[in-house]
Formats: structure tokens, C-alpha cells, sequence
């Protein structure tokens, strides 16, 4: 039997719910990068020292000349603030309770998305901004190991 004469007898319509299952998995500098967040507290970026490029979040080769990365910085806890926005509604479209901010916070060339801990008439683009990090204890090896961010104390 043929794809095409398979599917002909295929269901047109699904009732109930579909089982689908899935495994995220985060890839070799994925693992890397959030075991470091987990374990060390410490956000790590891949370095490629052909093109001067420090990667964050880390990647597994350099998207510029294609080699392999294997040098590894760590990258501190404090980037700069590059954008941000606030959210009124949610993925879905529905309101939020509370609007929520979000900002891009830069680290070496890369950079990582994220909520803010922030007042946003407080916020100038291009000021420091610091990782708060979940106690060891709570940490999972997730983006969400980082709570959000805030502005660094002068």
C-alpha cells in the first residue's frame, strides 16, 4: 500500500484528547551551560577565538566561521540592559493581573531574555543589570534557575 492510498483511510477528525508525548532535550552546550547555572551559579558562554565572539546562551560551534567551540568563560552575573518592554497580556491574548517586564540582557556578543525585577522609569538602556538566581537547593538546570533580573547597586 502506498503513502497516499494509507492515508485515504486515515481518520478525518480527532475526538478527545491526543496522546502526544515529547522530550525536550538541550543539546551538548545547552547541558553544559544550564548544569553550570544549576551546580556553580555561574552563567557560562562558548568562546570562538577565530572570530572574538563569546556565545551566550553557549552554542556548539561558531555560526561565523563554523567551527567547533570548545573554550568556555564564564560570563559573571551582571550584563547590560539592551532592551525591554511591558507586557500587558499574556501568550494567549488575555489580560495579565499585573503587567509583567521583560528585557534583553547582554553578556558578552549574546544575550538572554528575561523577566525584570525593576520599576521601568527606573531603566536606562545600556545599564548593568544582575542575574537573581534561586538558591542552590531550588535550582532544576533551567532558564527559570534565574528568577529574573535587577538593576545592579550603585
Amino acid at each position: 500500500m502506498t503513502l497516499l492510498e494509507h492515508t485515504k483511510n486515515a481518520p478525518q477528525a480527532w475526538s478527545g484528547n491526543l496522546p502526544v508525548t515529547s522530550r525536550y532535550t538541550y543539546g551538548l552546550a545547552g547541558e553544559r551551560f544550564f548544569r553550570a547555572m544549576k551546580d556553580e551559579g555561574k552563567i557560562m558562554g562558548s568562546y570562538c577565538p577565530k572570530c572574538d565572539h563569546t556565545y551566550v546562551p553557549a552554542t556548539v560551534f561558531c555560526e561565523r566561521c563554523l567551527g567547533e567551540l570548545s573554550e568556555w568563560v564564564d560570563v559573571g552575573l551582571v550584563g547590560e540592559l539592551h532592551t525591554f518592554t511591558v507586557l500587558f497580556v499574556d501568550c494567549d491574548g488575555n489580560p495579565l493581573e499585573e503587567p509583567e517586564l521583560v528585557g534583553l540582557i547582554t553578556f558578552g556578543d549574546g544575550g538572554i531574555i528575561h523577566r525584570l525585577e525593576a520599576d521601568p522609569d527606573e531603566l536606562e538602556i545600556g545599564m548593568p543589570m544582575e542575574a537573581v538566581l534561586k538558591p542552590k537547593a531550588k535550582r532544576k538546570g533551567s532558564i527559570l534557575d534565574i528568577e529574573g533580573f535587577r538593576a545592579v547597586s550603585k
